[in-house]
């Protein structure tokens, strides 16, 4: 199924005698496996209102990134918080769609200042009975009742269909500079990236790749970049020599973990403590990289591999990204919730999805 309105959207879900796999541009596809009928949402495509002054996008949630991109870029402006392109690293197809990124909370280098969900300020959506369901709106203060808006981010469609987003904009900064550390060990490179962080001169993106080097990324206007590089370089001399390169080429390579792509294993996700991440990887028995200033973790490891038992309990959770059908079976692709969370989380599917036909179990 494809529908085109809102209104089809909703008639298809009324009517559904089943489980629905939903899928946007299937750029994203992790969990596990939903057995269902396919309900796809590009149908649900185009840019209904673009303000750049007020700097506000509404578009629905089957029109493609690429088209969403575009449109920013020609008013010099973006989306806040860097999607991060997965098909390199999933070894997936397709375009990637607007509420796709907002089904999965999508957020690149950038989540240090915000994720996904903090630039989201309204969705409507479809709920397992059919029923179209408004929250938010086109303003940042819209604040009246409950903030759906904000639940809806990294439900993967379980909660409901989204069928529009409403999303805030940012212009492109004017020029960026890089600060590369070279020769760090991972636990100093944590304590680098947190002397980064710490100071005031505004950082956007700080990765480590051990083995490669320590990436600082700062952006803005040229003037206050090339000062507040300066003044970050000599923060961190105390940790070695420090390069400053112009731009920001490093950063869609951090963004979508391009050392892993092409490369055999299983991919997993961990977010951490940054102060835990040095001595959580080195529990891995794979390769690391470290985006987030040591929050999240990548780890590439053999095919099967149960990296939670290996690492054992940490603050945190790892969601395994990519691995075959059978590991996924055996092994819950998303982290296993608490008690209390899991009984929340089951109360409120009971609630958006009480006949239980919304990709049922791709979060199991």
């Amino acid at each position: 199924m494809r529908p085109g309105t809102e209104a089809e959207l909703a008639e298809a879900v009324r009517g559904a005698n089943g489980p629905l796999r939903i899928v946007g541009g299937g750029t994203r596809g992790i969990g596990r496996a939903v057995a269902g009928e396919v309900l796809e949402t590009c149908g649900l495509a185009g840019i209904s209102l673009y303000e750049p002054g007020a700097l506000t996008l509404v578009a629905g949630a089957g029109t493609a990134l690429a088209e969403v991109e575009a449109a920013l870029s020609a008013e010099g402006q973006r989306l806040p918080f860097e999607v991060p392109d997965m098909r390199g690293l999933l070894g997936t197809a397709g375009d990637s769609t607007l509420g796709g990124v907002v089904a999965a909370n999508a957020s690149g280098p950038r989540r240090l200042q915000g994720a996904c969900r903090d630039s989201l300020i309204g969705v409507r959506f479809v709920d397992g009975m059919g029923m179209v369901v408004k929250n938010g709106g086109r303003v940042m203060k819209n604040v009246t009742g409950y903030d759906l808006v904000k639940l809806m981010a990294g439900s993967w469609g379980t909660l409901g269909v989204l069928s529009e987003v409403a999303f805030k904009t940012l212009p492109v900064p004017e020029t960026a500079a890089t600060l590369v550390l070279d020769g760090l060990g991972d636990a100093q490179a944590v304590v680098a990236m947190a002397a980064a962080l710490g100071s005031p001169y505004e950082v956007t993106g700080a990765a480590h790749w051990p083995g490669q080097g320590t990436f600082l990324r700062i952006e803005g206007f040229a003037a206050s970049v090339a000062y507040r590089a300066g003044r970050l370089a000599d923060v961190l001399a105390a940790f070695g020599d420090v390069t400053v390169e112009e731009g920001a080429a490093r950063w869609p390579g951090i963004r979508d973990v391009a050392p892993f792509h092409g490369r055999a294993g299983d991919v997993w996700r961990l977010s951490v403590k940054p102060s835990d991440a040095a001595g959580i990887a080195a529990r891995v028995p794979g390769d690391v990289l470290y985006d987030w200033g040591g929050g999240l973790v990548w780890a590439l490891v053999a095919e099967g591999t149960d990296l939670r038992a290996v690492v054992g309990p940490f603050q945190g959770h790892a969601t395994l990204l990519r691995a075959s059908a059978v590991t996924r079976a055996h092994v819950a692709p998303f982290h296993p919730e608490p008690a209390g969370v899991a009984a929340l989380t089951a109360g409120l599917r009971a609630k958006f999805d009480p006949r239980g036909i919304l990709n049922p179990g791709l979060m199991a």
